[in-house]
């Protein structure tokens, strides 16, 4: 129950325009003191303006924002984080050079007599630590811990500053299932001590777990907030895309016998051993695992990121020698990373420059290139994939989160692989954007491509594939047929 249901924030008639479009069209939206309130709909929906309302990165053309009964539209950022507002971002913000503990105080350092009073920093960091049952050491630089750990501080961050509201903006993208428990063991701690929470997630589950109430923007546009436990997951997909979706998962086309990729023996100290399995043309093989089993390092390894330190990778019947991602490209191998934004795409490039990058040599004349045949295979690409910009030569780093996964997919085919890795293809993209990810996937299959899937989402592993690799620790514990693989029998291997 929230605290006799005492609103802490209120919206009203709130509306945004870039260049004449309305990103935001008289939104209204309220928070209750100590509830976990969703704010659920497509990319593009209008949701990331609306934080950045919210905490006084934007101001809005129009309508008014109370916070404990207080106007608070027109503050700055600093302000607003003063007042007890902290938002927790997708891209997490840390120095990497700086400790744990001098990141979680960044800007409102402990002085003593005009010097940084080290010792008083990493005592109340530890305390903070404690406080969330976070068995993270604060002297570690942000550099040396991972993307979980990375974003369980930024959530101690918000903690340290006595917020009272804390946005988070899909918290969960970066963490094993042991972590999301941890995460929400945090939630439900800080709901108790009346702090409420804007949860942004695509994973519905998720929301469902965690969420009080459900609020949609759709094209944005205010459609509905609507108690959690009376709305049913297909009315919440509908209301998002304003539409029915049909099967989320598209019919499993069946695998060939040709062998594309067989791997014997596959060794790296620390991450992974033993492995061993094929893949079969027009067949997604899943992995699963929780974080840390190894299996992004599989990967890596398969295409060149990593030397393993021992076995084989035979492609077509073929052993290769893979020292490169070059190596990967030129043999037939294609690789979709889990960090997009890191090694995926260029930000600056436009999206005819980003698809045609894997391929250059193809467009190439001398040391020039073919503009003409790059914009023309580009723009076929671009239109088999639907990908909705306002042009080739929009800059990627504008489109949405699902547009660019789909840029990336596009720059990988256009090389002609017979063998994909995809690795968390979804992270981070609405539920109309995976659908027609799901269907590429689908088409590739069909053409007799091979594909391999690495997923967080065990719903997306056991839709998808047509086997499933389950890892626990680096270690191979068991390959399972569609027809014989459940949520659960993957987690009593991979918790093995």
């Amino acid at each position: 129950m929230h605290q006799a249901d005492e609103q802490i924030l209120r919206v009203n008639s709130l509306s945004k325009s870039f260049f004449g479009v309305k990103a935001l069209d008289n939104i209204h939206f309220d928070l209750k003191k100590g509830e976990v309130h969703a704010l659920m709909g497509e990319n593009g929906a209008g949701k990331s303006t609306f934080m950045k309302i919210l905490i006084g990165l934007l101001k809005a053309d129009s309508g008014s924002i109370s916070f404990n009964s207080e106007q608070i539209e027109n503050m700055d950022i600093h302000s607003i984080m003063q007042k007890g507002i902290s938002m927790i971002h997708q891209e997490i913000l840390m120095v990497p050079e700086l400790t744990v503990a001098q990141n979680i105080f960044l800007g409102r350092e402990i002085n003593r007599a005009y010097v940084l009073d080290e010792q008083a920093i990493n005592q109340q960091a530890e305390k903070i630590m404690q406080l969330m049952g976070l068995n993270i050491k604060v002297h570690t630089k942000a550099k040396h811990l991972s993307i979980a750990e990375l974003q369980l501080i930024e959530i101690a961050k918000a903690v340290s500053n006595n917020a009272r509201v804390i946005i988070m903006d899909e918290p969960s993208s970066a963490l094993s299932e042991k972590e999301v428990e941890i995460l929400f063991k945090i939630i439900h701690d800080l709901k108790s001590k009346g702090i409420s929470i804007i949860y942004i997630s695509h994973k519905m589950e998720e929301i469902y777990r965690i969420a009080d109430r459900i609020t949609v923007f759709r094209d944005g546009k205010f459609i509905i907030t609507k108690n959690s436990a009376d709305l049913d997951k297909n009315s919440l997909i509908s209301l998002m895309v304003g539409r029915e979706i049909e099967e989320l998962f598209p019919q499993n086309s069946t695998a060939q016998t040709e062998v594309v990729l067989k791997v014997k023996n596959l060794h790296k100290k620390g991450k992974f051993s033993d492995i061993n399995f094929e893949v079969c043309a027009g067949e997604v093989l899943g992995i699963a695992g929780l974080m840390g089993a190894g299996r992004t390092e599989i990967a890596r390894a398969i295409y060149g990121l990593d030397r393993p330190d021992s076995g084989e990778i035979h492609l077509k019947g073929k052993t290769l020698k893979i020292r490169s991602p070059k190596d990967a490209i030129k043999q037939g191998i294609g690789y979709v990373s889990e960090d997009r934004k890191a090694l995926g795409f260029i930000p600056e490039l436009s999206v005819k420059q980003n698809i045609s990058l894997s391929s250059l040599l193809n467009y190439s004349k001398g040391w020039f290139i073919d503009g003409q045949k790059e914009q023309k295979a580009s723009s076929i690409i671009a239109q088999q994939f639907k990908i909705r910009s306002s042009g080739l030569n929009q800059k990627v780093m504008n489109l949405s989160g699902g547009n660019q996964q789909k840029v990336i997919l596009a720059k990988v085919l256009l090389a002609s692989p017979c063998l994909i890795i995809l690795d968390e293809p979804t992270r981070g993209v609405d539920i109309g954007a995976k659908q027609e990810i799901y269907k590429l996937i689908r088409q590739l299959t069909e053409s007799g491509l091979a594909v391999i899937l690495i997923s967080s989402e065990l719903p997306e592993i056991l839709g998808l594939s047509n086997r499933i690799l389950v890892l626990s620790k680096g270690k191979q514990k068991t390959i399972l047929a569609q027809k014989e693989a459940s949520q659960e029998k993957i987690m009593q291997y991979a918790l093995h």
